[in-house]
Formats: C-alpha cells, structure tokens, sequence
C-alpha cells in the first residue's frame, strides 16, 4: 500500500461524508439530530448506532485479542457489544419514568453531585473515543510511510472536525448512514476474500487458542459480563441515540444494531485469529502483520474499513461532546458557534493526547468500563428495583468505581502493585471489578429505602 492510495483512500471517505452532509445547519439539527422530516427512522438509527460503535480501535481490538488469545479473545471483545441489549432495557425505563435523557433521571435522584460525577465519566469516555480513533489513524499511516503518522493525525483531525462541526448530530446521523454503507461493502469484500482463501479453516478459527493461549481471554470474558450493563449507560452516543425516535423504533433499532455490530466485530476478529493460525508475526498493532498476509487490495480494503470507522466515530463523539458541554453542562451558548467551539476543544484535546498517551488500545476501554461501574448497582437498586439512593451511596459507589478505574491505569505503580494479585492485568481487572461492584451495591443497598 502506496503513501498515495493511502491519502486517496481517505480522500474518498472524506468525500462521501462531506456529500451526505446536510447542506443547511440548524440548532435544533446540530443539537437534537432533527431534519425537516422529523426524528430519524428505524435504519438511519441502526446503521448510525453500529457505525459509532464498531469504530477503528473497536475493530482493531477485536482482531488484537483474536491473535493473542483466539476465539476466546474476539468473543470477549464481541461481548461488550450485548451493551445493545442492556442500553435498550436502560433506555426503556428511562423513557417510561419520563426522563428524556441519564441525566434527567440522575438529577431527579441525586442533583447536581449526581449529574457531576455522572458528566465528568461521560466527558473522559468521549475524549477517550477521539483520542483512541486518531491513534488508529496514526498506526495505520506509520505502517504504510514511517514517521507520517503525527501528520497523518493531523490531517484527519482538521478534516474530521471541518464536516462535523458543520452539522453536528444532524450531519452525523446522515454521514453515519453513508459511512456505514461504505464500511460494509469494503469489509465485506475483504471478509470473503478470507474465508474463501485456501488457508482458511472456520473449525480451526473456531477453536484457535491465539498465540498466548485463551486462558486470559475468557478472563477478558467474565470483565465483559460484569461491565456489560452499566458500560452502555457511559456512552453518550448510544444514550443520545435512545431518545430521538418513539420508543418502539428506538428499541427495534437497539436490536438490530447489537446483533449487526457483533457479527462485524466478529467478523474482523477472524482476521486477527487467523494471523495467529499462520504463524504471522506481530507487528504495528497487527497493521504491518496484515500487510505482509495478503495481497496489496485485500489490505487497502482493510485500511480503508478502518479509516472509514474512524472518522464516523470522530464526528458522533464531536456531537455528543457539544450536546454535553451545551445542554448538560451549560458551558457554553445553545448556538451553532457555541456546539463548534467545543468541538474544537474536544478535537484538540484528543490529538494532543496521542503525542502522549497509551498505546495499547484496549486500555481506554477497560479504564473506562471500569469507571461506568458505579453505575450498575445505581440502576439495578434505584432504576429497576425503584428504591431510593441515598447521595451518599451514589458518592461511594462513584469513588469505589474510579479508585477501581485508576488502579487499572496504574497497576504498575508501587501503591497498587502491593495491592493487587500477581498474575495477567486482565485477572487483576477482574479482581478490581469484583471489588467495585461490592462496594458499590453494599453502599447503594445500606443506604436505600422504600419510595
């Protein structure tokens, strides 16, 4: 793959969304996703629900535990995409307490404490989302022409933020239907090129153990399990989904998008596991693996499915992020420069982050599961079982959650390597996620009371 085929394959991406941009901006579009015809329809919501969620770095960690760990790493990966079905039930009875969004259910229960721990979670996760898809973008430029990816970074970052904050969520809801379309047809074009190839075997991609052996991976399993009902909750883009359609289109949208999404990240799972069957050694996040595996077009049609989730995650998490600071937080006017500037902001931050941040990828989504946490026991005992929690037991299950967050980021660190468990981080994730959630419902039941 060429420098050149490179900057024309994200010239076409760019092109497709900037073309299904709306051409005139409205507040009520850029903030509530509104057109003249009214809330989105069923499949606009499903193609842009699974288009923001099996963004670059989704994609790339599911074929990344599929090389270490095999079938049971892609499947633990896959798992956090049953965050569909357990953001539907949330949602669901949201709506039905008549809450338009988390945070006006949270404000009923806990005030401006409830809402704050809440929006500080939700900001860092949204950060997390831009910060982690431009990385994607640099791996995949350095791979192909090294040391371009801190310019390959900016490039997508002044372009990404130049059509997103032209619309908004309204632009975003229309780029996602065209982002999406176009994902499918170059993955599922590289998909079966690989099934179809000689050396594929579904039974031995089946049971593949990775390249570390599955052990780890069906510990990666258990974590998704325990994060799976809270983690959709700390989506923004998910949640703000959840509220622009009647109920009955908003939950059939939540369905076809979990079981839509999962068979993709599955599906690009297969190309790291398969990597793992043939020996291939690892390299540059698995970018430069690939390119030594396949034929040249087989690799473009790679690159270009992560390109393509790439910028479709960037400019939903700009919306959100304008929604939030906007509408939630109130830091900035209800206008079209107000939303754009915090775009700006947003954007900024997410590429200053990669000159530092973490590399590993999968980092930012167990620190972040991690944090959502709190979160669980909240709507288990308040939500569902309709009990109330007292802002102290919100307080702790918070703190308990993010302690729990930090811990994992540094588990190298001296006062938490004395701490945890020796072993595998994904088994001190485990542990830490165990601790959280007795915390968390010991708080929340001690303190909660008939309504």
């Amino acid at each position: 793959m060429t420098p050149a085929l490179l900057i024309a394959l994200l010239a076409l991406v760019v092109g497709v969304s900037v073309l299904a941009a709306p051409r005139r901006a409205t507040v009520e579009g850029f903030f509530a996703g509104r057109s003249e015809r009214g809330a989105p329809g069923l499949w606009v919501l499903v193609l842009s629900q699974v288009t923001t969620w099996i963004f670059a770095r989704s994609l790339m960690n599911a074929a990344i535990l599929g090389y270490f760990y095999g079938i049971a790493g892609t499947l633990a990966y896959a798992a956090y995409y049953g965050s569909f079905l357990s953001g539907a039930f949330v949602v669901g009875r949201l709506r039905a307490r008549g809450a338009m969004s988390v945070q006006d259910w949270l404000s009923v229960q806990f005030g401006a404490l409830g809402t704050g721990a809440y929006n500080l979670v939700i900001a860092l996760r949204l950060l997390s989302e831009v910060f982690a898809n431009l990385l994607v973008v640099g791996l995949i430029a350095g791979a192909v022409l090294e040391g371009s990816d801190t310019a390959a970074i900016g490039v997508v970052a002044v372009l990404g933020l130049a059509y997103s904050a032209w619309g908004g969520l309204g632009a975003a809801l229309r780029t996602d239907v065209a982002q999406m379309v176009l994902f499918l047809a170059v993955f599922g074009v590289a998909f079966a090129y690989l099934v179809l190839s000689p050396g594929f075997s579904l039974g031995a991609v089946l049971t593949a153990p990775g390249t570390a052996g599955a052990y780890n991976g069906w510990v990666l399993l258990a974590v998704a399990a325990l994060q799976v009902f809270s983690y959709p909750v700390h989506d923004p883009v998910m949640m703000d989904r959840g509220f622009l359609a009647d109920a009955r289109t908003t939950r059939a949208a939540f369905l076809h998008a979990f079981w839509l999404s999962t068979l993709c990240i599955i599906g690009f799972g297969f190309f790291g596991i398969q990597a793992s069957l043939v020996g291939a050694a690892y390299g540059a996040e698995l970018i430069g693996t690939w390119g030594l595996m396949f034929p040249a077009w087989v690799f473009a049609l790679l690159m270009l499915s992560l390109i393509v989730s790439a910028v479709s995650t960037l400019d939903s998490a700009l919306a959100s992020a304008a929604r939030l600071v906007v509408e939630e937080l109130r830091g900035a006017p209800r206008t079209l420069f107000g939303g754009r500037a915090v775009m700006v902001v947003f954007m900024a931050l997410g590429a200053g982050l990669t000159l530092w941040g973490n590399a590993t990828l999968f980092d930012a989504v167990a620190v972040s599961g991690t944090a959502s946490m709190f979160l669980t026991p909240v709507l288990v005992v308040g939500l569902v079982m309709g009990r109330v929690v007292p802002v102290w037991s919100y307080l702790v299950a918070f703190g308990a959650a993010v302690l729990g967050a930090v811990a994992y980021f540094g588990r190298g660190w001296s006062v938490f390597a004395s701490l945890l468990p020796e072993g595998h981080k994904y088994e001190q994730l485990l542990v830490i996620c165990v601790v959280v959630l007795a915390v968390g419902f010991a708080a929340v039941l001690a303190g909660a009371r008939r309504a």
